[in-house]
């Protein structure tokens, strides 16, 4: 039987496919405050406004790929049980290889009703219209779960990393919760990696620092965890 691995993935693992976040810009994501494009409240101040600045991120997700970070953590599957649980809303894990995917913050590929998220739908890279409406009359909306809302696959998430023999931790400063809580359901003998180039928040957990960037990190230790598998 396969040892069980999990990657918490973040930012940092899709910077170098050219993929930006507003953490990178003091609080500006492609030059916009966060709370008009990544809140309800702004949400329904502006619904153009917001509709317009996910569909600009997901054509430029179109026209952007995988890099060898995506590539390698889907290549660990040969070896390993491997799950990733990633805080991007980005597909580059799911066009990297990855075939088991928890998206802790939505999907930039889906729309959904603004009525409770219902009506989920796969719209790939297409623009959401103005006007666009799901099947219950209410608005079209990206599915996307911005600050405030709630975390539904927090749970499946946690269970995962309960049951994790290695866990690696990768592009993340552990700065967002409750995603940076994931890390302490991890069973006591779990081996912890963190890949970063940054200094990341202190963790009161016996942890491997990799500090490089994903996709050099994850070459050592892809050659590591293949001889330890």
């Amino acid at each position: 039987m396969k040892k069980k691995l999990v990657v918490l993935s973040g930012a940092g693992i899709s910077a170098e496919s050219g993929i930006k976040t507003f953490r990178d810009s003091d609080g500006l994501w492609e030059n916009y405050n966060v709370e008009e494009v990544a809140t309800l409240d702004g949400w329904y101040r502006n619904p153009d406004l917001v509709t317009d600045f996910y569909n600009a991120r997901r054509a430029e997700l179109a026209k952007t790929g995988p890099n060898d970070a995506h590539k390698l953590v889907a290549a660990l599957e040969a070896f390993y049980d491997v799950t990733v649980v990633t805080q991007n809303i980005d597909d580059l894990h799911e066009r990297g290889g990855s075939t088991h995917i928890i998206h802790l913050h939505g999907e930039a590929t889906k729309a959904c009703s603004e009525n409770n998220k219902k009506y989920v739908q796969d719209i790939g890279y297409r623009p959401i219209g103005h006007n666009e409406k799901t099947p219950d009359g209410y608005r079209m909306r990206p599915f996307i779960v911005w600050f405030g809302e709630a975390v539904p696959l927090l749970e499946d998430a946690a269970r995962e990393v309960e049951m994790a023999d290695i866990l690696i931790i990768i592009g993340t400063s552990l700065n967002v919760y409750p995603a940076a809580g994931l890390l302490y359901y991890a069973p006591a003998n779990a081996k912890i990696y963190v890949i970063d180039p940054k200094d990341v928040q202190p963790i009161s957990r016996k942890v491997t620092f990799i500090k490089e960037k994903a996709t050099v990190g994850m070459k050592s230790l892809f050659e590591e965890l293949k001889k330890q598998a």
